[in-house]
């Protein structure tokens, strides 16, 4: 497995594979509609609302800003998901992880780490 992001753990500390999707607008929001089950949700605002209708479907959320008091964070931890908030990431292209298996981990207290399965 490689390492491709590591950042604040948020939310539940189980452990969870799943398929990456990178939201960047609410239509790939809607495109996600009855498609987002075991998906893995990359996002750039910690603030964003519009996961609201899939999050109940998603396995995991991962953030590049915030920390542990933004509301993603809250509502992750809320869903129980496992959450990594300000996650820097090894690439530049986060479009280009999209589709790809992907596991969260973490190391026990406030870390969380992405990995991309082989």
């Amino acid at each position: 497995m490689e390492k491709i992001a590591e950042g604040i753990s948020c939310s539940s500390k189980v452990e969870i594979a799943g398929e990456i999707v990178y939201v960047k607008t609410i239509e790939d929001v809607i495109e996600l509609f009855d498609k987002a089950d075991g998906k893995i949700c990359i996002v750039d605002d910690a603030g964003i609302t519009t996961l609201g209708p899939i999050l109940s479907e998603l396995c995991a959320t991962v953030c590049t800003t915030g920390g542990a008091g933004s509301h993603l964070a809250i509502v992750s931890r809320e869903f129980g998901l496992p959450c990594i908030m300000s996650a820097r990431f090894s690439t530049s292209n986060l479009s280009a992880l999209q589709g790809k298996k992907a596991k969260i981990a973490h190391n026990g207290q406030d870390k969380g780490f992405l990995y991309l399965i082989d």
